[in-house]
């Protein structure tokens, strides 16, 4: 736990501007109780780059930097970190300096991790510093499962569906491991979406926590639909007979039963096979007593301006950035060590009503 002190804002260092650290810097710009100080860059092309350049804003006076030690020089309170996948050397650099860090980098427990879990727990022992990784699923959905089930004297299950129409995001390098483009036939596809979604199996494992079970096992399913015709997505494209769908159902079982179920459906374009319906949001379905159900719908504002796919993008990468930012300071001021939202009091959305 770094101390705040008496400052007036938190101190932030950011940590990459790709797709989802540019809705991050624009949201730490926006917000009163936060301050950005630095800003790490992934690229050598970016380097020397004022941030605002770099994320499609107004200039900062900060310019994007690699020198890790400068950045930690400037003692922020706080990192936000959001490369696509986690890198455990650079976390546990942070960590070690008592800088706190929170996360849509592919992590909610770190187990996914194996023996380097350990390392970023000895970390934050040495740094006294916090870690806290969520987004909007895993994340923020298995949170409003949680809190949907809180409704029930008896919890027999807790079904989390992200259900979506993926066509306008573009982002091959998380897609293509989940086993979009394969062949459909490609007998390496069940073990591709497991480990391309193990994440998952991190925020099964939180859940089960929240509820106060042993799981028997966590295991992953998945399906699979193939586009009939060729399809065009930017900067990739998926061949006629290729998986253009992608379905994964990670389980937590007590007595041959799933109790937490977290599935994903994700389709693109209109030539499904097969024709897959889409709920465009997020279903939480408790069975028990009673029954819940609770769904989440996205849309955007009567102002939000688009055009194109891209456009509409940003939408969800302010749904991952988001519940990251917001936590900033609760992790502040956790408990050294790895947190999740069963360890933080309530996230408040502060900062973010217009005042004029």
């Amino acid at each position: 736990m770094t101390a705040l002190g008496t400052r007036e804002k938190i101190r932030v260092v950011q940590w990459t501007t790709g797709n989802v650290g540019r809705r991050s810097v624009v949201a730490i710009m926006a917000n009163p109780a936060l301050a950005l100080v630095g800003c790490y860059a992934w690229s050598a092309d970016k380097v020397g780059r004022d941030v605002g350049e770099l994320c499609g804003s107004a200039d900062t006076g900060i310019l994007a930097t690699d020198d890790v030690s400068a950045l930690l020089a400037l003692q922020p309170d706080c990192v936000v970190y959001n490369p696509k996948w986690p890198d455990v050397d650079e976390l546990v650099r942070i960590l070690r300096a008592g800088v706190n860090i929170v996360t849509t980098a592919s992590f909610i427990t770190g187990h996914g991790l194996g023996d380097n879990r350990q390392l970023l727990i000895d970390a934050c022992d040495h740094g006294q510093s916090s870690i806290f990784g969520s987004g909007m699923n895993p994340g923020l959905a298995n949170l409003l499962g949680l809190l949907s089930a809180g409704l029930c004297d008896r919890v027999d299950s807790i079904t989390v569906l992200e259900s979506v129409d993926s066509t306008g995001y573009d982002s091959p390098e998380t897609e293509l491991s989940v086993g979009f483009a394969r062949p459909i036939d490609d007998p390496s596809l069940p073990s591709m979406t497991a480990a391309g979604t193990a994440i998952f199996g991190e925020a099964v494992g939180l859940m089960a926590d929240a509820l106060g079970i042993e799981l028997d096992d966590v295991r992953c399913e998945a399906e699979y639909a193939q586009t009939t015709q060729h399809l065009d997505l930017g900067s990739w494209s998926i061949a006629p007979g290729c998986v253009a769908g992608v379905a994964a159902n990670w389980q937590g079982i007590v007595a041959d039963r799933p109790v937490v179920q977290l599935k994903t459906r994700w389709r693109k374009g209109s030539h499904l096979e097969p024709d897959w319906q889409i709920e465009h949001g997020y279903i939480i379905d408790i069975q028990g007593q009673p029954c819940v159900k609770t769904k989440l719908e996205v849309y955007p504002a009567a102002d939000f301006q688009a055009t194109t796919f891209a456009d509409y993008m940003v939408l969800g990468m302010i749904m991952t950035a988001l519940p990251a930012i917001n936590a900033i300071p609760q992790v502040c001021r956790a408990r050294p060590g790895i947190v999740t939202y069963l360890d933080l009091p309530f996230i408040a959305p502060q900062g973010w009503v217009p005042t004029r």
